[in-house]
């Protein structure tokens, strides 16, 4: 606070520092007309939209030689770099995955047990949950997963709303937990140390959000086990199940599993990811389920393989993470963040720590629901405020990272009006019903209740608040202590 207090801020606006919120309030209505409007659900659409915001922001600026300079500085700060690396490097793992069949591996398995009924509706939650964790990607698992398990899944007596509930909710629990999760990657990476130099480590972070996530998805399995069946059975869904399966597929958790525990020992995300990806190709060209094709290939002078595109499946939002990052460094240049950050400190509510909490929680499901439910780039945005509001109680980056990304991962994918979570899970499932005369078009608002994980990661977080429970300080060379006498 005291340095706050003291620091000095070159960047002025004409008229009024308030703004230099123009950039940010021009970005969120940018994110609300792609995603919510126009539902365009493209990181470039929404990268395009931040440096645009940053373009007329400058025109306001007092200096525009020093406007851009704060740009600059905000895209070029190590928190930005750390992140934009990690998602390049992730992306390979990514598409690793997805050319390693993962998905067909799952649809196999389920297909063998031969699950009917609310069985299939767990099955499902199970399945993309652990995809989701594999790839790290939600979106990439709703598109790849609602092809194959929804129209089988009905046809096997699932419940059509909880079934795809179900989806929903695996593919937010793995952007909850899953090491390679863009959002997990930012609720680490935006939470720094007061006592030991650099940010939270994606390994311990992982590691200590387990007991919030596995209530969530404990609460998923057992209402997906009483609601999510009906009477209704075909063979046409064994026929499609069959066609979408391969059980090498599952050989491919492999990778995953070494990369996990790499992760948990070194609690370095770049040897974690090194070795996943290196172990993920070994066993790939073992087994044949990867040839070097897949890996990189040059046809008609174009690159394909999952090398090439895990890398071009990040730039978008690489991109719009320094945008981002620009925008944070106007408002830091100018004062706007740390006047923000001091009005939220004097406040009654943050007093205490369960308040402050509180502060963190409320203000990053705003952000995600101002920002089309896109939890990563959320955090982003609301992580260094979380950052010096936490660390004034003491909280251990691990704590304040998982309040970030829990409560990012929970409601906010759930308001039908501007989630693209939900607007992506109706134009999938509507597009279906003109494939299949057994799917009906969905009404997204009958996704709010049966996105049942979200509700209970919702849950876990609200006990956890109040009661003090998992709520960790950050003691001498910021190791988890208890009690904040501990931590003196």
């Amino acid at each position: 606070m005291e340095a706050i207090e003291k620091r000095e801020y070159p960047l002025e606006f004409r008229g009024s520092n308030l703004l230099a919120l123009v950039p940010l309030v021009l970005f969120a209505f940018g994110c609300i007309l792609f995603f919510v409007i126009l539902k365009v659900f493209a990181m470039e659409a929404l990268a395009m939209g931040g440096i645009v915001a940053l373009i007329i922001g400058s025109v306001l600026a007092k200096s525009q030689a020093k406007y851009w300079e704060a740009v600059i500085k905000g895209m070029s700060s190590e928190m930005a770099g750390t992140i934009a690396l990690i998602l390049l490097v992730v992306g390979i793992f990514s598409y690793m995955m997805r050319a390693g069949q993962v998905t067909q591996g799952f649809v196999w398995l389920g297909s063998m047990v031969g699950l009917h009924g609310a069985a299939f509706c767990v099955f499902t939650f199970l399945a993309t949950a652990i995809i989701a964790t594999a790839t790290g990607t939600s979106i990439g698992t709703l598109f790849s997963c609602f092809p194959i398990l929804y129209p089988a899944g009905i046809l096997l007596g699932a419940h059509p709303i909880f079934l795809a509930g179900a989806i929903l909710s695996g593919a937010i629990f793995g952007d909850n937990i899953g090491p390679i999760s863009d959002s997990t990657i930012a609720s680490a990476a935006t939470q720094s140390y007061t006592k030991i130099h650099g940010f939270a480590d994606i390994g311990g972070v992982v590691k200590s959000r387990l007991r919030y996530s596995l209530i969530g998805g404990g609460i998923a399995v057992i209402g997906y086990s009483i609601l999510g069946g009906r009477s209704m059975d075909s063979t046409q869904a064994q026929a499609l199940l069959e066609q979408n399966s391969n059980p090498q597929g599952l050989i491919m958790l492999i990778p995953v599993v070494i990369l996990l525990t790499v992760a948990v020992v070194k609690r370095n995300i770049f040897i974690s990811i090194t070795w996943g990806i290196v172990s993920g190709i070994i066993v790939g060209l073992a087994t044949g389920i990867l040839t070097p094709a897949s890996i990189m290939s040059v046809q008609d002078g174009n690159l394909h393989g999952f090398l090439y595109r895990g890398i071009l499946s990040m730039l978008g939002l690489v991109v719009y993470l320094y945008g981002v990052f620009g925008i944070m460094g106007v408002l830091q240049e100018s004062g706007t963040l740390d006047n923000f950050i001091k009005a939220l400190l004097k406040s009654k509510l943050a007093q205490t720590t369960p308040g402050t909490e509180i502060i963190i929680g409320l203000g990053v499901m705003l952000s995600a629901c101002a920002l089309g439910a896109a939890n990563g780039p959320a955090i982003v945005m609301y992580g260094p405020v979380a950052d010096k509001l936490g660390k004034s109680k003491n909280l251990h980056p691990y704590r304040r990272a998982n309040l970030l990304d829990g409560l990012a991962c929970s409601l906010p994918p759930l308001v039908p009006v501007t989630s693209a979570f939900i607007f992506i899970v109706v134009a999938v499932v509507n597009g279906m019903a003109s494939d299949y005369s057994f799917i009906e078009p969905m009404n997204p608002f009958s996704m709010v209740f049966a996105t049942l994980h979200c509700w209970g990661l919702f849950i876990a977080f609200v006990f956890s608040i109040i009661t003090g429970w998992g709520r960790k300080y950050e003691g001498k060379d910021g190791q988890p202590v208890n009690t904040i006498a501990e931590a003196q």
